[in-house]
């Protein structure tokens, strides 16, 4: 069941707060009973504090909250990813994106933390766009040159060295800091990839979720 290997995986979502505020506040007071099983300690008081917070906006979730959020949905249709995502899309969370293996999502984190200490940006689990596709550009640089050493490169990278000279120096430091074992996944520079299309040109918050 998908929402018992959540765990392993690390999950991208994009928030529509207005279709919240309307649809999943209504969702949460016509389910309490169903939602208050995976909510602690003290779950409707915890569940209060959900539906006033999302009446503000969706943003305004702890990661605790937006995990028992979507650990209640994938329980309601624990066969089903896809409608899953659709789902909590209707109720204002698109769940974009996701690295599946464990290994990847626990380097990916690694080259997020390296980041962070090098470039000065704390980059929080709700992280504003335009700081995020910064890291993103980091990221296919890092990889770049981790998967040059194995006579492999992409077009993207080489496109994107002319735009951001400084994040390139940054990742050129940081290789030879840490040497060819990190980065050096062909499925990382996909990831990185692949989140660089679908945010860049995106204007909201991305939330990173891993509940592991």
């Amino acid at each position: 069941m998908w929402y018992r290997a959540m765990a392993e995986e690390l999950y991208f979502i994009k928030t529509n707060p207005s279709v919240a505020k309307i649809n999943l506040y209504n969702k949460l007071c016509r389910e309490e009973e169903n939602i208050i099983k995976f909510l602690q300690p003290d779950a409707k008081v915890s569940l209060e504090i959900i539906k006033k917070k999302i009446q503000d906006s969706v943003e305004n979730l702890s990661k605790e909250e937006l995990s028992s959020i979507l650990t209640w949905f994938s329980s309601i249709y624990p066969a089903d990813r896809e409608e899953t995502k659709t789902q909590l899309f209707i109720h204002g969370l698109d769940l974009f994106y996701e690295i599946p293996k464990e290994q990847n999502v626990k380097t990916f984190q690694e080259i997020l933390s390296d980041y962070e200490n090098y470039s000065k940006h704390n980059l929080d689990f709700m992280i504003d766009a335009q700081n995020f596709n910064q890291f993103l550009v980091y990221g296919l640089f890092f990889t770049d040159i981790a998967l040059k050493e194995q006579g492999n490169s992409t077009v993207l990278s080489h496109y994107l060295k002319t735009d951001y000279p400084a994040l390139y120096a940054l990742a050129e430091d940081q290789f030879r800091k840490k040497g060819s074992d990190q980065g050096n996944d062909p499925a990382l520079q996909r990831y990185f990839g692949d989140l660089y299309d679908l945010t860049k040109f995106y204007k909201g918050s991305i939330i990173q979720l891993h509940t592991g």
